[in-house]
C-alpha cells in the first residue's frame, strides 16, 4: 500500500490501481468518457486531465498508476482550464440536438457542457456532417455525429461480449463508427453499449423516443429470464413498463444484461392478453366473475375431490413467498403429498458470461421452500401419468408458462378440473376449468434465489387494481407523481390481478380460517424461520444487493 495525497485528502492506496479508480473510492469524483471499470484502458478522451505536483505536464487520471508520496489536484485553475478546452475540441462538431435526444438527462457531455463548456463556440466553420439513424444491429441505432469516439462500444464488443463487431474507419475529424466488414452489431450482449455509450450515439431501437428520463420511474428488480437473476431496474410512465436496464451488482451480473432479457421479461407485463378478471368455466366458456365467487368455486371443486385426487404443480417463476404457501396449501391444508414443479434446466443456451441454460428465475428457490413430493408423492412425470390413467383429478398450478408437449396436452384434456394462475391468455388458459389472474414479478413484492443461492428482492414497479388497495404497494404514489393518471394509465390499472401467494391465502382460509397472510413480508419472516437455507433473513438483510444462503445447504440441495 502507498499513500497519497488527492485535493488535500491523505489515502491509502494500492500502487497497481489509477488515480481515477482511487480517487473513485474516495468518494472524489474526477470527470470521464472513455474509462470504464471493467474496461481496458485508452485514455484517449483527456476529459479526466489531473495536475500531479512535480509533473510538467497533466497526468491522464485513467492511465496514470498511483505512487507512494503523490500529490494530486483534481480540481484547480490549471485542471478546469485543460477541461475546458477538452470540451470545446470535442463540441466542435457535436450536432445540437439535446431536445431530441434520448440521452438527454442521462448524457455525461450534457452534465459537463454545464460544468466546464465556455457556453459558446469559437469555431464559424459548418459542423461536419456523418451517417445518422444507423441501424448497426437489430437492437442498436447509431447516430454517427453525436459519437465522440470514446471507443467504450469498440472495446465492451472485443474484451466483454467476444465479439469484436465494432471498428472506427476513416481518420481525424472524419472518423466514424461502423460494424467490421461483413459484421452487424448482433452479439446477445450488444444492447450493453447503449448504456455504455456517454452522450446520445447509440441508442435502443426499442425505446427510441418512447419517453424521457425524467418522465419515469426506476424501480429495482431481478430480471427473470434465466437463473442467474441480473440486478435491473425497470422504467415506467404512465403505469407501463417502457424498458429495462442492467443494475450495478458485483456478485451477480457486473454491469451488464443480456438482450433476451431486457426485451423478453416484461412486454408480457403490459401485453393487451393480460388475464383481467378471474375466468370461470361455464356451459364451456370462460366467464369474467367476481372473487369471492371463484375462491369459493375453487375451495368447494378441491373438497370434492378425494385429497389423493388432487396434485399440485408449482412454478420456479413464481416468488419464494407464493411456492412456500403453495407448498404449505397442497401438503398440509388440502392433504395431499402430490406436489412438483417442471426443472428448465438444460432448456436454452448458455456462455461463460451471464446467460444460463435454466431459464427460470427460481429453480433452487422453489425446491427449497417445499415444492416437492412428500413421501409416497408423485413427482411432475408422475403426476403426469396418474392424470392419464386418471388416478389424478383435480390439478392445480401456479405455472402458466409450462410447455404444453404432446405429452402433457394429452394428459390435461383427461383431467377433470384443471385451476391455473395465469398472467396472460394462452393455450393452457383456454382448456382450464378456472383461471386466476396472477401479479407478474413487476407488480408485487417477493424474492428470488438464483443459480448461485442468492436471494435476491424484487419490489412493484406498475400497480394493478390489488396493487392500489394494498399495504404493501407503493408504486402509485410514484406513479402519479408527474400529474393526474391519463386514460392509457387507466387502461393498464384494470388489470385485477393478485399476488399468487395473496390468491393462495384467500383459497387456504376459506379452508382453514389460520391459514391467513397479510404481505409478502410476513410469509418471508415465517420461511426464514422454518426453511433452513433463509434462517435468520429478512428483506432488509437482502438489501438491494441480495444474500447468499450458506453454502453447506446449498451443497445438499437437489434440483
Amino acid at each position: 500500500m502507498v499513500k497519497i495525497n488527492i485535493d488535500g485528502k491523505e489515502i491509502e492506496a494500492d500502487p497497481s490501481k489509477t488515480i481515477i479508480e482511487v480517487a473513485g473510492e474516495a468518494g472524489i469524483s474526477i470527470p470521464h468518457f472513455c474509462w470504464h471499470p471493467r474496461l481496458s484502458v485508452s485514455g484517449n478522451c483527456r476529459m479526466c486531465l489531473v495536475e500531479v505536483e512535480k509533473s510538467p505536464k497533466l497526468a491522464v487520471a485513467c492511465a496514470t498508476k498511483v505512487t507512494d508520496g503523490m500529490v494530486v489536484h483534481t480540481e484547480n485553475q490549471r485542471v478546469i482550464k485543460a477541461r475546458e478546452a477538452v470540451m470545446e475540441f470535442i463540441l466542435i462538431n457535436h450536432p445540437l440536438d439535446c431536445p431530441i435526444c434520448d440521452e438527454a438527462g442521462e448524457c455525461k457531455l450534457q452534465d459537463y457542457s454545464y460544468k466546464y463548456s465556455r457556453g459558446y463556440s469559437r469555431f464559424d466553420d459548418d459542423k461536419v456532417r456523418k451517417p445518422k439513424r444507423v441501424e448497426l444491429g437489430p437492437n442498436v441505432m447509431l447516430d454517427a455525429e453525436r459519437c465522440i469516439m470514446c471507443s467504450r462500444c469498440v472495446r465492451f464488443t472485443d474484451e466483454i461480449a467476444s465479439k469484436p463487431q465494432l471498428v472506427f474507419t476513416q481518420r481525424g475529424d472524419r472518423i466514424e463508427l461502423t460494424t467490421a466488414p461483413g459484421e452487424q452489431l448482433d452479439n446477445p450482449y450488444s444492447m450493453n453499449v447503449v448504456e455504455l455509450c456517454p452522450v446520445g450515439a447509440l441508442t435502443s431501437r426499442d425505446f427510441r423516443f418512447k419517453a424521457r428520463v425524467w418522465e419515469m420511474s426506476a424501480t429495482e428488480s431481478i430480471c427473470t429470464g434465466c437463473a442467474r437473476g441480473c440486478n435491473t431496474n425497470v422504467w415506467v410512465r404512465n403505469n407501463e413498463i417502457l424498458r429495462l436496464t442492467p443494475r450495478f451488482n458485483p456478485d451477480v451480473n457486473d454491469y451488464w444484461m443480456c438482450d433476451y432479457g431486457r426485451l423478453n421479461t416484461f412486454k408480457c407485463v403490459n401485453s393487451e392478453t393480460r388475464v383481467k378478471a378471474p375466468l370461470l368455466r361455464r356451459n364451456g366458456d370462460l366467464v369474467e366473475v367476481g372473487w369471492e365467487e371463484v375462491i369459493a368455486e375453487v375451495v368447494n371443486r378441491l373438497q370434492s375431490f378425494n385429497k389423493m385426487e388432487v396434485a399440485g404443480i408449482g412454478s420456479p417463476f413464481r416468488t419464494n413467498e407464493d411456492n412456500y404457501i403453495f407448498a404449505k396449501l397442497i401438503k398440509n391444508i388440502i392433504g395431499t403429498p402430490h406436489i412438483d414443479f417442471l426443472s428448465y434446466l438444460e432448456q436454452g443456451e448458455e456462455d461463460d458470461l451471464l446467460i444460463r441454460a435454466d431459464k427460470t428465475p427460481n429453480s433452487l428457490g422453489a425446491r427449497e421452500v417445499g415444492v416437492f413430493p412428500n413421501q409416497n408423492g408423485l413427482n411432475f412425470k408422475q403426476i403426469i401419468k396418474a392424470i392419464e390413467s386418471k388416478f389424478i383429478k383435480c390439478l392445480y398450478l401456479i405455472d402458466d408458462r409450462i410447455p404444453l408437449t404432446e405429452e402433457f396436452t394429452s394428459a390435461l384434456v383427461k383431467i377433470d378440473y384443471l385451476i391455473i394462475h395465469a398472467t396472460n391468455i394462452n393455450k393452457l388458459t383456454a382448456i382450464a376449468d378456472v383461471v386466476l389472474p396472477a401479479s407478474t414479478y413487476a407488480e408485487m413484492n417477493g424474492t428470488f434465489t438464483n443459480f448461485q443461492g442468492r436471494v435476491q428482492w424484487i419490489k412493484p414497479a406498475v400497480a394493478t387494481v390489488e396493487l392500489d388497495r394494498s399495504l404493501d404497494g407503493m408504486a402509485l404514489s410514484r406513479l402519479d407523481k408527474f400529474g393526474a393518471p391519463n386514460d392509457r394509465w387507466m387502461k393498464w390499472n384494470k388489470r385485477d390481478a393478485r399476488p399468487t401467494w395473496r390468491i393462495l391465502s384467500h383459497v387456504g382460509s376459506a379452508i382453514n380460517p389460520k391459514f391467513r397472510y397479510n404481505s409478502a413480508e410476513e410469509i418471508f419472516n415465517e420461511i426464514a424461520s422454518s426453511v433452513e437455507a433463509f434462517r435468520g433473513l429478512t428483506y432488509k438483510k437482502i438489501g438491494s444487493r441480495g444474500v447468499k444462503i450458506r453454502q453447506k445447504v446449498l451443497a445438499n440441495t437437489k434440483i
